[in-house]
């Protein structure tokens, strides 16, 4: 082969992420030997996406994160799939798959687009807007589109989302000494604040809108908090799977056999 191929052949994929030969191993310049046994699986995560290493203060924040969105029980769509493609004789690899592929705009795209969302209001910021002005004037925004849904504030079932007060607080502390910048925290407050006056009720900041603020204090890209949380509700959707894998069942649907679904269409009718 000659030079000029070989080199069209090593292009034909280019990463910096990881360089391999027969017995080498690096991520980022990092020799695997020295990462094992001194980093957590969540500083790897930041090292692959970021290329460098977290500090600690950022590790531990990434890592707060991605264990607070973990699992919220088999009335998410994603945990009632991966339960029932479990109850179907497939491995666990699959019920996993089945469960992540339907993670989309709408079960689990929020916290993209709470991320988004705070961005926008810090590009207004940044054009001397106040944090209230600027986070109304986005709001009218979300509120007049087609959806009228603020993502990241709000919940179905709880009147406030336990994990989002203490994903805040902890940002909060972070900043207070100095190591993150508290600016995306206080654009969620200021969101949330406009929106209890437009709605004339308070309508809390949820788990994606904790999540954004720590991604975007992190520097991460708005896409990214989609891809992390696939991450972390892998951790549950692999819990339930392999769960109901251990409790057996066979070809388990969404309803009990005793019940039914409503049926809308024409009555018996006949042929003739």
């Amino acid at each position: 082969m000659t030079k000029s191929a070989e080199r069209e052949v090593s292009d034909w994929w280019q990463t910096s992420i990881i360089e391999m030969a027969p017995g080498k191993i690096r991520y980022c310049g990092y020799p695997v030997e020295e990462l094992i046994g001194n980093i957590s699986f969540s500083q790897m995560i930041w090292l692959l996406l970021r290329g460098e290493l977290p500090n600690r203060a950022q590790a531990k924040l990434l890592d707060t994160a991605l264990m607070s969105a973990v699992d919220h029980g088999p009335q998410a769509p994603s945990i009632a799939i991966a339960r029932m493609a479990a109850t179907c004789g497939v491995g666990l690899n699959n019920a996993i798959a089945s469960a992540v592929n339907v993670l989309g705009d709408v079960h689990g795209g929020a916290g993209e687009q709470a991320m988004e969302l705070f961005y926008r209001i810090k590009r207004r910021i940044a054009h001397t807007d106040s944090f209230e002005t600027a986070a109304a004037a986005e709001l009218d925004t979300v509120l007049e589109s087609e959806s009228r849904f603020v993502p990241g504030y709000g919940h179905r079932f709880h009147p406030v989302d336990p994990r989002a007060p203490r994903l805040l607080e902890l940002v909060d502390q972070t900043a207070d000494r100095c190591l993150i910048d508290a600016e995306f925290a206080d654009i969620a407050r200021a969101v949330e604040k406009s929106l209890a006056q437009r709605k004339g009720k308070l309508i809390p900041l949820n788990i994606d809108g904790a999540t954004a603020v720590i991604y975007a204090s992190l520097g991460f890209a708005p896409p990214l908090a989609r891809g992390l949380f696939c991450l972390s509700r892998s951790v549950g959707i692999l819990a339930h799977a392999w769960e109901q894998t251990q409790q057996g069942g066979r070809n388990k649907g969404p309803l009990p056999r005793t019940m039914n679904w409503s049926y809308t269409g024409e009555l018996q009718r006949g042929l003739d």
